[in-house]
């Protein structure tokens, strides 16, 4: 009698979903026949959510909640049941004994109990799969005679198989991997079935169906998305990184099982497989990299390896992985008092060629090998102005990373209480890429930093992304027959890329130029450009001196690091010569009283300066996800306040102020920004600030005179650039420490 009453009630079922297009639209009906059916008092359905690696219920009974997120994960027993993709019976959810026989992490979220007046007794949960793929789970909960039997666990999954074909239909996945290439008609049913049984494995079908079909990855990629329920992830290394963690886990295990977890720009985990509903491996790998939560996503084969290290560009033989993989492998065998250029040599410099490859390929500024106590050396590298975790070296091999470092630089390798400066050099396709090296020791150990300088060309000063104003004064300076223009900011506010620019812009046959550079980082036709070298005595200074007799009509010094070169370049500019420089100084009045300090006439600068423009670097917002915003009061009140009152009717504000902000794409990494952009403060030489210089004026009182000459602050451009859409009042204020 009771298996006829079952039978009817899941015929009962079927009808209603039958009759619904929707699973929300059959809820309200179908929860009665569940309840009915397992003579339950309470249940949910949590649906899994696509983009993210956690289930919702939407569908409930009784009227505490409205929603319930949990993380596929052990975490809950929802959760649990949706990792393992296997049915649980709680019986008591409330014993720690029976949760833990089941999974060591295993918890019961009793949150739900503790706000209301409802308790849990016991618990029939179900994954609900399609074609393997996990779609949902069903929770009943508290049965109202005794506890769930076996029975109800069989009839359970019964009901999940018929609930399984309604959400396949409902989330518009597919039976198999491949079924949507047949639906956009790029392969015949017959073609597809001859591929799927003719290959040893699902690599060679993907690599049949591109090399035979010409499929693209893209079409596979999405095919794949919608199979498995979860995001596409191709190969980008600018975006995603391996997710550094201390477990064992082998990377042959994980290239035999085609599974990387990488992270992204935040460091959230995401577990890159090419089958997500391997619920096995995918237990197996939260188990030993121990994270909570984290999301999945679907991967070709060929991108899952290049993120262990196999063909990630470039022809270095071994790739980063494989090289920490073999140098981890072999740490075991040695003591931190390891030979330098033992027989883990080859491994070592194999692996300083693929950091700096991948630092060049990734457009990175700077290189930082950083020692821990106890711990792995991190590789990190600074991207766009933010440093990222890339990598990690074990303990034991570190002086062999950096020996190696230090042979290609040239610097003594038996010395390390002192910190050394040099340079490497390296190809990659075919071009040469020059690197400046600075070692420091720590109680760590020597640590390292590594600056790719700039290679190619000169950028164009239209490029530059000056105001319309400074661009003005700016070119009214530079076409002086004689004065020196500096350049300050700190050390990589892209000084030398806009001497350079403005070295672009005045470089005509009939202007012989000559440069002092350390290094040459950029170089020009037509320009005559000096590698100084401090070390035999050839500085700023002396080369300053020698291009005097050299017929110049324009010099660049690459830097005044002292009261010598400073008084040379002072007195090239007065005696007919045009020359640029570089300071480290934090502001365009600053850098005067700076250069009195060092003691120079203040007659002398003052006739001779044309003018000072300072600078900094400030995120851009990324154009792919850039959105428009009504600014806030606030947001209005710090502009009014930075821009200052007596020139806000410069940017014409009116009622509704629109700002800019990024939401975070693909294409950004989720950060919102992309590339960088220059702010700038350009101070002129006027009759009246020349004055103040006479008289050795205080920085506040040059400053309010140049901005009444037309100077406007960093601060002031950058919120300029905001209202523009470059940037956000964020890195506004990083410039205004407001």
């Amino acid at each position: 009698m009771i298996a006829n009453n079952n039978q009817q009630l899941l015929d009962e079922i079927k009808t209603t979903l039958g009759s619904h297009s929707t699973l929300m639209g059959a809820y309200s009906q179908l929860e009665g026949i569940l309840l009915k059916l397992f003579d339950a008092t309470r249940m949910s359905i949590f649906q899994r959510r696509r983009q993210h690696q956690d289930l919702v219920a939407r569908f409930k009974t009784g009227m505490e909640t409205t929603e319930i997120k949990v993380p596929i994960s052990p975490l809950s027993i929802a959760g649990y049941v949706a990792l393992a993709q296997r049915p649980l019976l709680i019986r008591n959810p409330y014993s720690t004994d029976e949760l833990q026989s089941i999974h060591p992490r295993l918890r019961f979220a009793d949150k739900f109990d503790k706000t209301g007046s409802f308790r849990t007794h016991n618990i029939l949960c179900v994954p609900i799969l399609n074609a393997g793929v996990l779609l949902g789970v069903m929770q009943i909960i508290n049965k109202n005679n005794g506890t769930f039997e076996e029975a109800d666990l069989e009839l359970a999954n019964e009901v999940s198989d018929i609930l399984g074909k309604k959400f396949r239909y409902e989330l518009g996945g597919t039976a198999n991997p491949f079924d949507s290439l047949l639906h956009q008609g790029v392969i015949s049913d017959t073609a597809l079935e001859d591929i799927l049984k003719s290959s040893q494995d699902h690599r060679q079908a993907i690599q049949r169906l591109m090399s035979e079909y010409r499929i693209t990855e893209a079409q596979i990629g999405n095919s794949l998305s919608t199979h498995y329920q979860v995001p596409f992830f191709t190969y980008q290394p600018d975006k995603y990184h391996l997710y550094q963690t201390d477990s064992k886990l082998n990377l042959s295990y994980l290239k035999r099982n085609f599974v990387a977890v990488v992270a992204d720009v935040r460091d959230n985990p995401i577990v890159l497989m090419t089958e997500p509903n391997n619920a096995a491996l995918l237990m197996e790998i939260e188990s030993a990299m121990g994270i909570d939560v984290y999301d999945i996503a679907v991967g070709l084969p060929n991108h899952v390896l290049q993120y262990l290290g196999e063909g990630s560009g470039g022809s270095a033989p071994g790739e980063m992985s494989e090289i920490l993989d073999e140098i981890g492998t072999s740490a075991e065998d040695h003591d931190e008092q390891v030979d330098e250029l033992s027989d883990d040599a080859p491994a070592v410099v194999r692996l300083v060629s693929r950091i700096l490859h991948d630092a060049k390929r990734l457009n990175a500024s700077d290189i930082h090998i950083d020692p821990e106590k106890n711990g792995p050396t991190r590789v990190r590298m600074r991207i766009d102005g933010v440093c990222r975790d890339m990598s990690q070296v074990p303990n034991s091999h570190h002086s062999a990373v950096i020996a190696r470092i230090k042979i290609m630089s040239n610097l003594n390798i038996a010395e390390k209480r002192v910190p050394q400066d040099g340079k490497l050099a390296f190809k990659m396709s075919g071009q040469l890429v020059e690197v400046r090296v600075a070692t420091i020791p720590t109680v760590a150990g020597e640590g390292v930093v590594m600056r790719i300088l700039a290679s190619g060309g000169a950028m164009p000063i239209g490029k530059m992304n000056l105001a319309a104003n400074n661009m003005q004064r700016l070119e009214g300076m530079i076409k002086k027959p004689h004065g020196i223009l500096l350049v300050v900011g700190p050390t990589g506010s892209g000084k030398t890329t806009t001497l350079h620019a403005v070295l672009g812009y005045l470089n005509t046959p009939e202007k012989k130029i000559w440069t002092a550079e350390d290094p040459v980082e950029i170089t020009q036709a037509g320009l005559q450009q000096v590698q100084v070298s401090p070390k035999i005595g050839f500085t700023f200074a002396n080369a300053l001196r020698a291009f005097l007799r050299a017929d110049p009509d324009i010099i660049l010094i690459g830097e005044m690091r002292d009261k010598e070169t400073a008084h040379a370049g002072i007195e090239a500019s007065l005696t007919g010569h045009l020359v640029l420089s570089t300071l480290h100084t934090n502001s365009a009045p600053e850098t005067i009283t700076r250069l009195l300090d060092l003691g120079l006439d203040p007659v002398n600068f003052s006739d001779a300066c044309v003018g000072i423009l300072a600078q900094r670097l400030i995120r851009t917002l990324c154009g792919s996800c850039k959105e428009s915003y009504t600014a806030n009061d606030d947001e209005v009140a710090f502009i009014r306040r930075q821009y200052g009152e007596s020139y806000l009717n410069e940017l014409e504000l009116g009622e509704n102020l629109t700002l800019y902000r990024g939401k975070g794409c693909e294409e950004c990494g989720g950060t919102g920004y992309r590339g960088r952009t220059g702010v700038h403060e350009l101070l002129g030489m006027t009759p009246e600030l020349r004055s103040l210089v006479y008289k050795e004026g205080s920085v506040a009182q040059m400053k309010s005179q140049a901005m009444d000459d037309g100077m406007r602050t960093l601060v002031q451009d950058a919120i300029f650039k905001a209202l523009k859409g470059d940037t956000d009042l964020a890195q506004v204020q990083i410039i205004g420490g407001d």
